[in-house]
């Protein structure tokens, strides 16, 4: 069965676009290119929530928040790469962050040079996707990004409370994973 994107407010948009778009923003605006990134991904949440849900009712399956964890990861995965995001794999870390990984993330750019690699815009648009499932504020933090030259981009959710853990953790030179153990 066919799915009309187009009629659930989403639009195409290149791979390149979206890379050079990132780079001319770092380019002219600095370091607040991360933010202005991150909103318009934010920005963009809703309306990629609502796709996903009627992606899913056009299939005869469950509202995304009353899947089974694992029907939500395996639909999630088949929609973002359905999309072009990529090849996605959505866990869990210590039982209190949600896991997603992909070793091919659209907006990643592993040939970058850039001064501040990562997928921002990603990072907002991904909170406020999962939010939504979860009917409960999110916070996502990439860790790994293959724009740094990671072999994936690895995005944790959680809690606003959660998230500055790991972050004050990583800034201290603590990898997020210890980061997350030691809150346990």
């Amino acid at each position: 069965m066919s799915f009309d994107l187009a009629g659930n407010g989403m639009v195409g948009l290149t791979r390149d676009a979206l890379v050079t778009l990132r780079s001319v923003l770092f380019r002219d605006a600095g370091a607040n290119a991360a933010a202005y990134l991150q909103e318009a991904g934010y920005g963009g949440g809703a309306a990629l929530y609502e796709a996903f849900a009627r992606w899913t009712a056009s299939r005869g399956l469950p509202t995304p928040e009353t899947m089974p964890a694992s029907a939500f990861q395996e639909r999630g995965a088949e929609f973002f790469a359905e999309l072009g995001w990529g090849a996605v794999m959505v866990g869990t870390l210590h039982d209190s962050v949600l896991t997603l990984d992909s070793p091919n993330w659209a907006a990643s750019d592993p040939a970058s040079a850039m001064q501040f690699p990562g997928c921002y815009l990603s990072a907002g648009l991904l909170a406020d996707f999962f939010g939504r499932v979860a009917g409960a504020q999110l916070a996502v933090m990439e860790v790994e990004c293959r724009s740094m030259g990671s072999e994936r981009c690895r995005f944790l959710l959680g809690s606003a409370e959660t998230m500055q853990h790991i972050y004050d953790a990583m800034a201290q030179g603590v990898n997020y994973d210890v980061a997350l153990e030691q809150m346990a």
